[in-house]
């Protein structure tokens, strides 16, 4: 079942960058370099307000979220966050080699009203066999004069069938419900403007009384306005905090939503590596307030918010429809965690084009009676899943990716009839035939204190083996894969160019994880412009690493590093440490409290059982770095 139109580059092109033209530009240089130094998030640098042009300047910033647009580009960018107005016959398409395969008919269009459907396969247009041209040539194809008439030509079934249609003004919405199977409500949203609000409203209110569970699709979802997520957002999670924007001066201020949730459903919200800004922060909103869970892979990473200036904002400045987009804001989840450059880290972390069957999958309804035949799985909520469905040739592979990607801790169960008993996800695959599972864990872990966290970080491809199915938890951490380990936990861009250090090439296997880890300036060199990757890490080195990796993740630690209390790192404790260590020591071992007042280390044991200038152990880093997310919330419990 692909239900998914995969064919959105344009929405997300507009929403994460947009390409700048050259024209003249209304917005002086020195006003523009004005306008950075009070609104951009960072201090900006000396050379950059020193550019005679804005382009110049713009790219000595390196930040292609910030922009300049001429009146043209800025009224682009403004009509991509709204609903889009075409002139056609009403469908969402995918593009094969053999036409063009329809993913949605919309209501009230004129493929509703000539019976199109979903599935079906448009081979010919007025004619025209459309198989094997271009994407550009089959939409423009089914294009034209409102009112002006077309024969589009489709395959249902192997049946050929040509229908007269009339081609009519079409609204294509930023976000679209529809109900599968009866009871999954289903929310397409390409981008969150004006608009979407309300449509989910609609939906919501449309098919509530029908829909016990609902998906909320982002795949390909490259942000919008931010006030327009987290009222989207709170049609689920209701009224409270859910959001944290960090300005340029550090200070932190809480957004939220008075509104009260439209559905007491769970929700399953659909990710991929394009779900971006506003969309992650929707995700991110949905795994905090523990409304659902998130399934596909990693997004994007896209954790800044910019504002927009224009003549409604400065009149002063631009008075030609031209406008400036700065990057001003850092936001945080509710639970304190950043999806800057980490992204939001699915509960469920599967192929994005299995997304949707998984979820179905997920969302059975609880079995009346006997359950039998069914597996219960408790992850943020409960959910379900009929044996019958999954075993079934269509989902195969979509059960096979869900048991893989099930992480150490979370209760699988399956029904006994009267009850419920707990089952390994390698056993239910064996039982249903599923010859192509392969566990993500390791097979010499089981001996290891941190076997479960290490397991855990493989189930969301943070750890990797030696490729032999093995881990080497006690071998000594090197500086080479500290950095691979670190790179993946963040998920880096991968660096261009030259490499900052003489002895590590870009072509090492480690070599472009030590240079994205460095460019965050989580690690450094040795002296000389070396990096002496082969060297091993010290448990003190492998706990100030960790605790810059926090600051720069989460709120609750970047703020108590702001205030450390005059002698917090000076006792007993912490004189076996090197001088240069101990604030970071502290920093992990004592600074967080809980509800009751406790304190909360983060370490992967007692402060006064670590040596500090021992070497660290695999295993010892990744209980650290599991730990941290997990406390975080960037990693999902």
């Amino acid at each position: 079942m692909k239900r998914k139109r995969r064919t959105r580059l344009l929405s997300l092109f507009l929403g994460l960058s947009l390409a700048l033209s050259p024209a003249a530009r209304a917005l002086t240089p020195e006003q523009a370099g004005d306008l950075l130094d009070v609104y951009y998030i960072d201090d900006v640098p000396e050379e950059v307000l020193e550019q005679s042009t804005i382009s110049g300047m713009l790219e000595a910033l390196g930040d292609p979220y910030t922009q300049y647009f001429t009146p043209e580009e800025y009224a682009l960018f403004s009509s991509s966050l709204s609903d889009t107005e075409l002139v056609g016959i009403g469908i969402s398409s995918l593009i094969t080699g053999e036409g063009l395969l329809i993913q949605r008919v919309y209501e009230n269009t004129p493929a509703a009203s000539g019976g199109l459907q979903a599935g079906d396969l448009i081979t010919a247009v007025d004619g025209t066999d459309i198989a094997g041209q271009d994407g550009d040539t089959m939409t423009g194809l089914l294009q034209g004069e409102p009112g002006t008439q077309v024969a589009v030509t489709y395959l249902r079934d192997g049946e050929s069938t040509t229908v007269s249609l009339t081609r009519a003004a079409i609204t294509i919405p930023t976000a679209y419900t529809e109900l599968w199977d009866g009871h999954i409500g289903y929310i397409d949203c390409d981008t969150f403007g004006g608009e979407t609000v309300e449509h989910f409203t609609d939906g919501l209110e449309t098919y509530g009384d029908q829909a016990d569970r609902w998906i909320v699709d982002l795949r390909g979802n490259g942000g919008g306005v931010v006030d327009a997520a987290i009222g989207a957002v709170s049609t689920f999670s209701g009224s409270g905090l859910l959001a944290y924007l960090k300005d340029s001066d550090g200070s932190y201020g809480a957004f939220g939503s008075n509104d009260e949730a439209l559905t007491t459903a769970p929700v399953i919200v659909l990710a991929d590596e394009n779900t971006a800004s506003a969309s992650e922060l929707f995700a991110s909103d949905v795994r905090d307030t523990g409304v659902g869970i998130v399934i596909g892979s990693r997004s994007f990473g896209k954790g800044v918010a910019q504002i927009v200036l224009d003549e409604n904002s400065l009149p002063g400045y631009f008075d030609d429809g031209d406008a400036m987009k700065i990057t001003t804001y850092r936001f945080y989840a509710p639970g304190g965690g950043t999806t800057d450059t980490v992204g939001v880290i699915p509960h469920l972390l599967v192929d994005p084009d299995l997304a949707d069957e998984v979820a179905v999958l997920l969302c059975s309804p609880a079995p009346e009676g006997s359950t039998e035949g069914y597996l219960r799985l408790d992850f943020n909520r409960v959910w379900y899943i009929s044996l019958e469905q999954a075993s079934s040739p269509e989902y195969q592979a979509a059960f096979t990716a869900l048991l893989e990607a099930l992480p150490v801790g979370v209760t699988l169960q399956s029904g006994t009839g009267s009850s419920w008993a707990a089952v390994e996800p390698a056993t239910v695959a064996e039982a249903c035939g599923l010859t192509g599972y392969q566990s993500r864990g390791f097979s010499d872990t089981a001996g290891s204190p941190y076997a479960s966290l290490i397991d855990r970080l493989a189930a969301y491809g943070i750890v990797s083996g030696s490729g032999d199915g093995t881990y080497n938890p006690e071998g000594s951490l090197t500086r080479a894969e500290l950095c691979a380990l670190l790179a993946k936990a963040l998920n880096c861009r991968v660096p261009t160019g030259e490499s900052r250090f003489t002895d590590v090439s870009m072509d090492d296997w480690y070599g472009m994880c030590v240079n994205a880890v460095a460019a965050l300036g989580l690690v450094e060199g040795v002296g000389g412009g070396r990096f002496n990757p082969d060297g091993t890490v010290t448990q003190q080195e492998l706990i100030t690493i960790a605790a810059r990796l926090g600051q720069r993740l989460g709120m609750e630690l970047e703020l108590a590093a702001r205030d450390i209390p005059n002698g917090a790192a000076d006792g007993d404790a912490y004189q076996s440490y090197a001088s240069w260590a101990r604030e970071s020591v502290w920093l992990l071992a004592e600074s967080q409290t809980g509800l009751l007042g406790n304190t909360i280390s983060l370490l992967w044991a007692p402060l006064t059982d670590i040596d500090p200038g021992a070497p660290a152990t695999r295993a010892e880093a990744a209980a650290l770095t599991c730990s941290l997310l997990t406390y975080l919330g960037i990693l999902p419990s």
